[in-house]
């Protein structure tokens, strides 16, 4: 999911309402930015859903909706390294 926002004068933004959601993000949550080449990337500190590998992975699944063959982990990376060396993810797809 893409969402825009705006910096204010103070450099301050805004996570819109349903990211925030989604991700579980609340007053007082640390978020780690993490430079990236194409911007910032922010995560919460010390993050643990709670949520069970099936739950995590069928939520995956219903965003990807992957209906190929199985892939292998050497695929994956194989794939991950690709991307990034042709400048990284492009999330306006």
């Amino acid at each position: 999911m893409n969402a825009k926002t705006t910096m204010s004068a103070k450099g301050q933004v805004v996570i819109p309402k349903d990211v925030r959601e989604r991700l579980h993000f609340g007053p007082g949550d640390r978020l780690d930015v993490v430079e990236r080449p194409d911007g910032v990337l922010l995560r919460k500190v010390g993050a643990k859903s709670g949520e069970s590998f099936e739950k995590i992975t069928a939520r995956i699944r219903a965003i990807i909706r992957y209906d190929g063959p199985p892939v292998s982990i050497e695929e994956m990376d194989r794939a991950i390294a690709d991307m990034w060396a042709e400048g990284g993810p492009d999330y306006d797809r």
